[in-house]
């Protein structure tokens, strides 16, 4: 018995180590980071408060890259999770040749996030680009997608929102749950594919949503390709988003005490969002058995 033990214990061990040497100590360290003055060349120097202070008080790049992050969110991130729905209820009917559908509308999930792709994506929206190409074709003129900061931000939003499928896969499956009795009960009392839609489908699979909204929040405050290759935060600092700030404070300028107090910010912020939406959660998520055990 303690032999097996041993050997569980060796098949978890680079589970734990990666997880202490990775995840744990960088996220203590920066914390302790953030009440120092360090530029890696130098040891830390304990400055208290001050950049937490600095941040909130004078530094207007910290309020320009958390209202651009911020819009950021609300733009993209409802219509990822929207999107991802629409699609899933598509492709949950039984239709010939579905299964090639659901991968090929997964597969933008898996290539989305990669540099490739992201330089793919700027040349796309470039001047003389395949976006533009078709809006000229169809007799509009075309627009400066990356040199506009009122368009810039929708180059950024609609990368984000293409890589749906994630979501989409959880939504299909979540979909395929719902009893069909309901929907053919629904039909012999005269209600329409909307009326099913609305009143059974969506209720039922609130927890999903309610899932995919809080990890599709936490991944839009953390986006970070997009921004840095198809736009460079540009134009005017339109697309100049947190994680991008956070990026160059620490990188680019060496000063990564500030860097980890932004970071933290941004930590408290998603959080806080978080902690909100699980409050609120609770007046439009419905759960299985709920009426049924407080009863």
């Amino acid at each position: 018995m303690y032999e097996n033990r041993r050997i569980g214990f060796l098949f978890v061990l680079p589970f734990v180590l990666g997880v202490l040497g990775f995840k744990l100590f960088p996220f203590v360290m920066s914390f302790a980071l953030s009440f120092t003055q360090y530029d890696v060349f130098s040891p830390p120097e304990f400055i208290g408060l001050q950049n937490y202070v600095e941040l909130a008080t004078q530094d207007r790049m910290f309020r320009k890259s958390l209202g651009v992050t911020l819009l950021f969110v609300v733009l993209a991130v409802p219509l990822r999770v929207g999107f991802a729905l629409f699609i899933a209820h598509v492709l949950n009917f039984k239709l010939r040749g579905i299964n090639f559908f659901r991968s090929a509308f997964y597969l933008p999930s898996i290539l989305g996030g990669s540099i490739a792709v992201a330089v793919l994506w700027r040349f796309i929206f470039s001047q003389h680009g395949l976006v533009n190409s078709l809006l000229v074709r169809a007799g509009f003129e075309p627009i400066l997608w990356l040199a506009d900061e009122h368009y810039a931000i929708w180059t950024i939003v609609t990368l984000f929102t293409w890589q749906f499928g994630s979501s989409m896969v959880i939504f299909l499956a979540a979909l395929q749950n719902v009893p069909q009795s309901l929907y053919e009960a629904a039909e012999i009392d005269g209600a329409s594919k909307w009326q099913q839609f609305t009143r059974i489908t969506v209720p039922l699979i609130t927890p999903v949503i309610f899932f995919n909204l809080i990890m599709q929040m936490v991944h839009g405050f953390q986006e970070f390709n997009g921004p840095y290759m198809v736009t460079e935060g540009g134009p005017l600092h339109a697309t100049y988003v947190l994680s991008l700030y956070i990026y160059e404070e620490c990188f680019k300028y060496f000063n990564l005490g500030y860097g980890a107090a932004l970071s933290w910010v941004m930590f408290a912020l998603i959080g806080a969002l978080s902690a909100f939406s699980f409050w609120s959660s609770k007046y439009w998520v419905f759960y299985a058995g709920e009426k049924e055990a407080r009863q």
